[in-house]
């Protein structure tokens, strides 16, 4: 099981479901739960059946995402988890602000959507929430880890360069050899001082991962790659918190034997 030091490169999370990560140096990890703040928000494509006074997992096609609309990756968004704004940026301005626990701040952001991509809403767009429930693409609570030495592997692969975050992960992992994370299912990964982390399921990727994060453009073809070149269309894993700790940028992480 052991495989030389391994560490957390990046940290992120994805406030709205579907739109831009946002990078932190350090975050507290609570048992049982996600990063905090990631997947806080979905954007309702249509009418989802969702019902935030009984919050419970749908389909990630219920909502606007990647896999589908890939004109989301040219947003630059910023969340403030003191006050819930969110702001989006667009073609180097900014296009829109609001805050999403107020009626007003949701009708600004929801007109923004309205205007940005019309032919691909099956309905009016609604900003989602439900107290306590994470927007995730697996009904569990988890967190999402991508070990950067399979990213090169898939790189190497493609036969082009494949920015980590196509893959939307909360932790990327620097220090494994490619794949080794796919040895650690069942196992308690420590990390930080204190806290503690259940490797669960492997993450099975879908078309999200063929679009640039940066252009916005789909041009790549990762989950066909992955299963022409490895046998299966895997990359990274999820994760159960099992011991409450703060984690940051640089610390170390080690399976527990």
């Amino acid at each position: 099981m052991t495989s030389g030091t391994a560490t957390i490169h990046d940290i992120y999370r994805y406030p709205v479901k579907g739109l831009s990560p946002q990078a932190l140096e350090r975050t507290h990890l609570s048992a049982g739960q996600t990063i905090p703040a990631d997947r806080l928000y979905a954007i309702e494509n249509g009418p989802s059946g969702f019902d935030p006074a009984a919050s419970a997992y749908l389909p990630k096609q219920r909502f606007l995402m990647l896999m589908k609309n890939e004109r989301l990756a040219s947003l630059r968004t910023d969340f403030d988890e003191t006050n819930h704004i969110l702001t989006i940026d667009w073609e180097g301005r900014q296009a829109a602000r609001g805050d999403l626990r107020s009626a007003e701040g949701l009708l600004a952001i929801e007109a923004f959507v309205r205007r940005f991509m019309p032919k691909e809403l099956r309905g009016p767009p609604k900003v989602l929430f439900g107290a306590g429930h994470s927007f995730s693409d697996v009904a569990k609570k988890v967190v999402s880890i991508i070990n950067l030495a399979s990213v090169a592997a898939v790189e190497a692969a493609v036969g082009a360069p494949v920015n980590p975050l196509r893959f939307r992960a909360n932790l990327y992992i620097a220090g494994w050899p490619a794949w080794h994370e796919f040895s650690l299912l069942g196992h308690v990964l420590s990390v930080g001082e204190n806290a503690q982390l259940k490797v669960i399921k492997r993450i099975e990727r879908c078309a999200a991962t063929n679009v640039d994060p940066d252009s916005g453009i789909r041009d790549l073809s990762i989950p066909h790659t992955l299963l022409e070149k490895f046998g299966h269309t895997d990359c990274g894993v999820y994760a159960e918190v099992t011991a409450p700790g703060v984690v940051a940028i640089g610390d170390a992480i080690t399976a527990l034997s």
